[in-house]
């Protein structure tokens, strides 16, 4: 299995094709050279036995031409030692051959048995036709290649004989044989130089390439810091800067990319708005904190859930709006483990690519119950104002017409509607002074001039003010201040109208014979004034709301009485203004206990 992986490899590849390269190189030039040098040697050995037949038959020319003449078997014989003296050619057999192709002699002492004989061979019977190119190849008994050539020996024009000459072809194939080995040997040679060298070669290149890996494989897994050595110009060390620059490239981009991710992520976590992502299908993605705590419900518990279903939408009204048809809605939910119900806007915006259908949403969550309590509480101001200065408006206008019919000619009937026209446009002047305090202290209008005021005579002064008042229903008041108590930065007339606002109504709404006790605790850094009385007392259930403006508990019998239903709101504006706090407690028909509470420290005042 390794080296099978081995083999897969880039340096692998190199070598095998370097070598192939090579042996196919060196195979084309040794068919190449081995063809040329057996062309060669066959050549020059074919050559050399048609220059020594060409020689032979010249010389046994006379000889033959002799011995016809003489007829004896001298002749014969010099022929023989002429042919074995001159012409000894080793391994080839020299035959010397009449005019009608009996063989006169021969060199090889085994072929003496053929002298006499006729050689039928081809070669022959063309060399005396007069052919003087006659060669072929043959193959004897003993399985010997021989080359056979044959020359026609003439005299006078006339042919009186031929020349055979058959020689072994042993030498030359054992020649080439060496040449073959030589060959081969020096092929191998050069496969093992050139896999040597394939080694080195392709290590040159492979090994950067195993280095560039390595260092890729860091860069992949977030080392950024790597950097490839650039050993040179040329292809290798051009992929190396590249190299170098892509990291240094990709790190900035994945730095800009993570600060802008962890901008978006630092936006998402802060912003006081719920927003939450799906998908194209409407299932959610991403949830920021808030749309967790607007809702009640962890992120994991939302992923991956359509959005109608975690807002509690219908199918039908959600489709709307993934498809931008509704941008927002507002809806009232009750969140998980939570007891009240809040109101939120929700706005729809589809997210789309270029040229690409919707790939998803981002809904955004308002938590809009402050402000729709802040315009029901307008809307429900508006309303009470509208209803206060029209019920005195419509009493004023009913007598003013009532003492134009004739009322007014009637002393005592126009006396009376007189007085009650001047009671309604007091009361119309009260609430509209009332409203522009309140107006005063919502916009700051009314800066506060602190001084440093002894309490007690604050409080005496407010019971004196109501003194007449407490006799006439035969009622007690107390003032009740610790001595620790010391002087208290405020606003003297402004406290004063405080006071004045929660001491009328201890004396309206207690019976005859009650009482109302006025007392200054200290309390660490601040002062507690507390108005408690021992009347008709509040409903639990009003508790709550007393502070609003407009608000009553009994409210025909509190507007009888000559209140505008903005004395407790203003008396919380000041206590805030002063910054302090105020709170009221009651139990019905036992009586109320009203506090606030004063800052010793005179941060904001004006002097």
């Amino acid at each position: 299995m390794k080296w099978t992986s081995y083999f897969r490899t880039v340096q692998a590849k190199l070598i095998i094709v370097y070598v192939l390269l090579i042996l196919v190189a060196m195979q084309l030039i040794g068919v190449y050279f081995v063809s040329a040098m057996k062309t060669s040697l066959t050549s020059n050995f074919t050559e050399d036995l048609h220059a020594r037949a060409e020689m032979l038959s010249v010389l046994v020319a006379e000889a033959l031409v002799t011995g016809d003449s003489e007829g004896n078997e001298d002749s014969t014989e010099n022929l023989g030692t002429l042919v074995n003296n001159l012409f000894n050619i080793n391994g080839a057999e020299i035959q010397v051959l009449d005019a009608s192709g009996r063989v006169l002699t021969t060199t090889l002492s085994s072929h003496n048995d053929y002298i006499g004989r006729k050689n039928t061979q081809t070669v022959v019977s063309r060399a005396l036709q007069g052919i003087r190119d006659n060669e072929e190849n043959i193959i004897d008994e003993d399985n010997v290649r021989k080359k056979v050539v044959a020359k026609p020996v003439s005299s006078g024009g006339k042919i009186v004989g031929a020349v055979y000459i058959a020689a072994s072809m042993n030498e030359l194939y054992t020649t080439m044989e060496r040449i073959n080995n030589i060959f081969i040997s020096g092929v191998l040679i050069a496969l093992g130089l050139t896999a040597v060298l394939g080694v080195i070669l392709s290590h040159t290149i492979t090994a950067p390439i195993k280095e560039l890996t390595r260092k890729a494989n860091a860069v992949a897994e977030g080392d950024f810091s790597t950097k490839m050595p650039v050993l040179g110009k040329d292809e290798i060390g051009q992929l190396s800067s590249t190299f170098n620059y892509m990291t240094s490239q990709l790190r900035t981009a994945l730095s800009e990319n993570e600060e802008e991710k962890d901008k978006l992520s630092s936006i998402l976590a802060n912003m006081s708005d719920g927003v939450i992502a799906t998908d194209e299908l409407g299932r959610i993605i991403l949830v920021n904190k808030r749309a967790s705590t607007m809702l009640g419900r962890e992120e994991a518990a939302m992923s991956g859930r359509h959005f109608a279903v975690v807002l509690g939408l219908e199918v039908e009204e959600a489709e709307t709006m993934l498809s931008g048809i509704t941008a927002s809605t507002l809806l009232q939910i009750q969140p998980s483990g939570q007891n009240d119900w809040v109101v939120i806007r929700v706005t729809f915006t589809p997210v789309q690519r270029r040229d690409q259908e919707r790939t998803g949403a981002i809904i955004v969550l308002q938590d809009v119950t402050e402000q729709e309590e802040l315009e029901a509480s307008r809307r429900e101001f508006v309303a009470n104002v509208s209803h206060e200065l029209r019920t005195p408006l419509t009493t004023i206008k009913s007598y003013a017409e009532a003492l134009d019919d004739g009322a007014i000619k009637d002393p005592e009937l126009g006396g009376r509607f007189v007085g009650v026209i001047q009671n309604e446009t007091e009361r119309m002047i009260r609430l509209v002074t009332d409203l522009l305090h309140l107006s005063r202290l919502d916009s700051n209008e009314a800066p506060l001039r602190k001084q440093p005021t002894v309490m007690m005579d604050v409080l005496d002064e407010v019971a004196d003010r109501f003194s007449f008042q407490m006799q006439q229903k035969y009622m007690n008041v107390a003032v009740i201040v610790d001595q620790e108590v010391p002087e208290v930065p405020l606003d003297r007339d402004q406290i004063d109208q405080l006071l004045d606002n929660l001491v009328s109504n201890a004396l309206k709404y207690s019976h005859e014979g009650g009482s109302v006790t006025i007392s200054a605790t200290h309390m660490g850094d601040t002062i507690a004034v507390s108005v408690e009385d021992t009347g008709i007392g509040i409903p639990r259930k009003d508790i709550d709301r007393i502070f609003e403006r407009f608000y009553r508990v009994e409210k025909g019998r509190s507007r009888s009485m000559g209140g505008t239903g903005l004395g407790l709101s203003i008396a919380r504006e000041i206590v805030k203004a002063h910054g302090g706090d105020i709170e009221l407690e009651s139990e019905l028909g036992k009586g109320t206990k009203v506090t606030f509470t004063l800052p010793l420290e005179q941060e904001g005042s004006e002097l």
